[in-house]
């Protein structure tokens, strides 16, 4: 398999990829039509498969037969050199995104980013400590109470990517600590807190002018 250098971002961690691949076509397709034929193996080939080099293949678009075939003897398949379009999943340090809260464990919670569950660690909720309520099946925090809950919208950033050859294997961190992260409440709340100190300050600014 060999991934062109021509590859182009969709929008935030989907891109289309151009890969190049043989393909064999067995006997019973050869009255197939051949691209319907070439694109069917590729999809099963390749679809919801993870690869380091290009992530997680997604759908399969548009395959090119390059060249005539060739058969070698004593082989009954025809192979042909394809290059076809790949819509993947490749999370990226650093990319901030909308995430659902799928679980909730003693140690953290489970994210969806895509295709993907990540791990938003217990430690990386928030700056504040977190604990877990197994009676509620929450994650909250004492002083500012706040708490995370299965079902909830964060908005959480990539701190770790490790993909492996299969979902159970490829690992994801998470993490809400940095400004700017976590549920669109908690942000509200620190922005309606911010606008508030802020009055205040100028206020008290204005009296001192004033005097």
């Amino acid at each position: 398999m060999k991934l062109r250098s021509n590859s182009k971002k969709v929008q935030i961690m989907y891109y289309m990829k151009t890969i190049e691949d043989k393909v064999q076509v067995p006997p019973a397709m050869f009255g197939s039509n051949l691209e319907d034929a070439v694109i069917n193996i590729l999809r099963r080939k390749f679809e919801r498969r993870i690869y380091r080099d290009i992530g997680i293949v997604l759908a399969i678009n548009d395959a090119e037969i390059t060249d005539e075939g060739v058969v070698l003897p004593g082989d009954s398949e025809v192979y042909y050199n394809v290059r076809f379009e790949a819509l993947t999943f490749v999370p990226q340090v650093n990319e901030v995104f909308e995430a659902e809260v799928k679980e909730i464990v003693e140690f953290g919670a489970g994210a969806s980013i895509g295709p993907l569950q990540g791990l938003l660690h217990v430690s990386q909720i928030g700056s504040e400590k977190f604990f877990y309520d197994k009676k509620a099946k929450t994650l909250g925090s004492k002083a500012e109470k706040k708490s995370v809950k299965k079902g909830d919208s964060v908005l959480a950033k990539v701190s770790t990517v490790s993909m492996k050859s299969t979902f159970t294997d490829t690992k994801i961190g998470l993490t809400m600590r940095p400004d700017g992260l976590g549920k669109p409440e908690w942000l509200e709340e620190k922005k309606k807190a911010a606008k508030k100190e802020k009055d205040a300050k100028e206020t008290k600014e204005s009296k001192k002018k004033e005097e």
